[in-house]
């Protein structure tokens, strides 16, 4: 049983999908691992380690040829993939509705392409994550990134020439990222207020020590969807959240918006006159804006400035804490791995439950029920 890592392409990726330590791992399962030439020198991994750890370290063709499964953060090219063996496993975040085209040419490639985004949300499969895992470092990355465009301090200060208020930080969504958005401006010194449309978080948000910001005797406040996410809410709702949103956002120094709704566009959640009724020198952070973003204006991997409010947003936020989220992402894949190594066989055998739900393609076709309705 051979395991490929690959060395990531896409511009901007610094994480790497393999560490000395799952290399290790790995190893005493009994597969050998092949990591493809400074596959982790941005993420601080040199190959010396990966070799100290038991790998061989060699160009892509090599890392590629005879592997049975290929580990990578993002979906590779397929035009990248030549000599893959049919059969091949390749486990990574595929995106597999923003890149339906290349889920297509894996399965003329004849691989089975297991999206770990798409791991249902049970108990047994926390540890194998990557949403989780990524977005509790991007909820993080988010606020130290927006205090760092912020032209003020974020606690309160006193000193003998006077006193410095204290910033207010605004979360918008309180999953994964919301949550350590919230926890992370606490400990910054910030008074942190944060809203949802699930009516479950407000115990959450309150329990992190921060002010929850809810529509009140409106219908539609559950906001529960499957799996944990949130769904899209009645037009009723909406108007009422913006309402509230509008008169709360405008007294606020720094907003985080994290919302997402898995296969669809990012929802609107800040408009451009909600963002011209903040005070000039505010900073919004959009971590939603690889998926269309939750703010009117927000551009990936740019910083706009709006009516003197400064609107941030990285496609990648997690990638700029490289080192963690390699170490996390890569943890997500040996527990998938791992919980299903059959040690007859010498390999993976996944289940039903967790196989069909991230499993896109198998024999030449595309298999996933959430890409192929009835």
């Amino acid at each position: 049983m051979k395991i490929a890592v690959l060395k990531e392409l896409a511009d901007g990726e610094a994480r790497v999908s393999a560490t000395p330590e799952t290399v290790k791992k790995f190893a005493k399962l009994g597969a050998s691992i092949t990591v493809e030439k400074g596959a982790g020198e941005s993420a601080s991994i040199s190959d010396a380690e990966f070799e100290e750890a038991g790998a061989t370290v060699a160009e892509r063709s090599g890392t590629i040829k005879d592997a049975d499964i290929i580990l990578a953060i993002q979906g590779p090219d397929p035009k990248s993939l030549k000599g893959i063996k049919k059969g091949a496993w390749i486990a990574a975040s595929l995106n597999p509705f923003g890149e339906r085209d290349r889920v297509d040419a894996y399965a003329k490639l004849g691989v089975e392409a297991l999206a770990m985004e798409f791991m249902p949300r049970i108990t047994r499969a926390q540890s194998m994550d990557i949403l989780s895992s990524q977005s509790n470092l991007s909820g993080y990355k988010a606020v130290v990134l927006a205090g760092a465009e912020y032209g003020r301090a974020f606690p309160m200060m006193m000193t003998a020439a006077g006193t410095i208020s204290a910033a207010k930080a605004f979360i918008m969504g309180v999953g994964v990222a919301g949550l350590q958005a919230i926890a992370t401006a606490k400990r910054l010194g910030a008074q942190v207020s944060a809203t949802d449309v699930r009516s479950a978080t407000k115990e959450q948000i309150q329990s992190l020590g921060a002010k929850p910001i809810f529509v009140e005797n409106v219908a539609g406040i559950e906001g529960e969807g499957s799996g944990g996410y949130a769904t899209e809410m009645s037009d009723e709702y909406k108007a009422a959240q913006a309402e509230l949103v509008s008169s709360h956002i405008a007294k606020q120094d720094i907003v985080i918006t994290t919302a997402l709704i898995p296969g669809r566009p990012a929802p609107r959640l800040i408009s451009d006159a909600q963002v011209a009724s903040m005070k000039p020198g505010s900073v919004i952070f959009d971590l939603a804006v690889a998926q269309g973003g939750n703010v009117e204006g927000s551009r990936p991997d740019e910083v706009v400035e709006k009516h003197g409010v400064k609107i941030v947003g990285y496609s990648n936020a997690a990638g700029h804490l490289a080192a963690d989220a390699s170490a996390l992402f890569a943890r997500n894949l040996y527990n998938f791995l791992s919980a299903f190594w059959d040690e007859e066989a010498g390999r993976p055998v996944l289940d039903a439950e967790i196989g069909d739900a991230v499993r896109l393609t198998q024999g030449g076709k595309v298999v996933n029920e959430r890409l192929t309705p009835a």
